[in-house]
């Protein structure tokens, strides 16, 4: 890594995070029995419904987003209950595979890595399937970078006459793309800490309303770990999570909160986040004129605010280079060229993330050493990239 300045970590999360998060967090361990910390929670669990647009309830756990799917499993499926997960990537196929591996018998529709998903099909696998107890989607599949319509999918299920709930993973993307938990029918949503919150790995958080509660209350048994019952209405704080709080992360997340719903505001954070990926896909598209890095989604309409999946020959040298001599970590590409839920590297495609804690000069500069990368390695590419990108940030 170069010797002087700042890096800069271009990886679809963790996220760059705010010095303000950091700060809130050095601190020595507080009391959690009483005061300060016990008192932020209510606020914290307000704000975080804010930003997933939900007067349902939210349980908080410590764990990654994999946790948060095997949370949102153990509340709403029985052993044997059959789901239907609609896979743009590498991450649907996982929840599936999570649900299987929890007793269920998942049904998978495959769409691709570059496409959305099809609500008329679902429509379809639901008339046919009327004992489907659950829909799971990822709304960005964090692999592809692929955004699926969840307001259309639940419209889907409705005309189908479906009784099963929506479950969607907005893991890659909540407070990033859009997301109206309520008002698109939503009736689980899942996420994590580390992307669109700025806030460090570590925390997932499951939103859950009316019917979810009904289907929990149909379970003949929840583990005690992973049943949000008890972190929704606890007696004592320790029960918010099932023992020891993640004291320095909930300080870290209360700071996270305070930006993005008080300060910038949920709508706001959509709309900064939507000029900063057309900012990045107008590069894309000048370098791809030439050869270079073609965006995995054609249409602008199914990319995701979140992240950008490009495909390029030689893709990790110019990883390599960015990280080595620009200080610009670039993220891998993961599972493009292999079916199911295998986690393995695509040496020829790159990713770059663009949520959380960023602004128009860091998303320029590190356009700006990728088309320096690009020049020094003599790959072939576009001009003009950083006047697209530069024009789109303009507008």
């Amino acid at each position: 890594m170069p010797s002087f300045g700042r890096e800069h970590l271009a990886i679809p999360g963790p996220s760059t995070m705010p010095d303000r998060v950091l700060r809130a967090m050095h601190r020595a361990s507080p009391n959690i029995y009483s005061g300060e910390l016990p008192d932020m929670m209510p606020g914290i669990r307000r704000d975080l419904k804010a930003v997933a647009r939900t007067e349902g309830d939210v349980a908080i756990y410590i764990g990654n987003g994999h946790a948060a799917w095997e949370a949102a499993l153990a509340n709403t499926c029985a052993p044997g209950g059959r789901v239907l997960v609609p896979a743009t990537g590498l991450f649907g196929h996982g929840w599936g595979e999570m649900a299987r591996r929890a007793g269920a018998e998942a049904t998978v529709l495959e769409f691709g890595k570059r496409t959305p998903v099809d609500p008329a099909r679902i429509e379809e696998a639901l008339r046919a399937d009327p004992s489907i107890r659950s829909v799971l989607l990822v709304q960005t599949d964090t692999s592809t970078s692929v955004l699926s319509d969840v307001r259309a999918v639940r419209a889907a299920m409705d005309a189908a006459r479906s009784d099963a709930l929506l479950q969607v993973d907005a893991i890659a993307c909540l407070g990033v793309d859009r997301l109206e938990m309520d008002e698109w029918g939503a009736d689980v949503v899942v996420t994590g800490s580390q992307k669109g919150l700025m806030t460090p790995p570590g925390l997932c958080f499951v939103f859950f309303g009316p019917r979810a509660v009904r289907a929990r209350e149909g379970l003949d048994r929840v583990s005690l770990y992973w049943d949000w019952v008890p972190r929704t209405a606890p007696g004592a704080f320790w029960q918010n999570f099932c023992g020891t709080a993640p004291t320095h992360h909930l300080y870290g997340l209360r700071e996270a909160l305070d930006i993005l719903v008080h300060e910038e505001g949920v709508e706001e954070a959509w709309a900064r986040h939507d000029r900063l990926a057309r900012a990045v896909w107008s590069a894309c598209e000048a370098w791809s004129a030439g050869g270079g890095p073609t965006l995995n989604v054609a249409d602008p309409d199914h990319r995701s605010r979140a992240t950008t999946t490009c495909a390029l020959d030689g893709a990790e040298r110019l990883r390599a280079w960015c990280e080595e001599r620009a200080g610009v970590t670039l993220g891998i590409g993961l599972g493009m060229q292999v079916e199911g839920a295998q986690q393995r590297s695509s040496p020829d495609h790159f990713r770059i993330g663009h949520m959380g804690h960023l602004n128009a000069q860091m998303i320029l500069g590190t356009l700006g050493a990728i088309d320096a990368g690009l020049k020094a390695l003599r790959m072939p590419h576009g001009p003009g990239a950083l006047e697209g990108a530069s024009a789109a940030l303009a507008t």
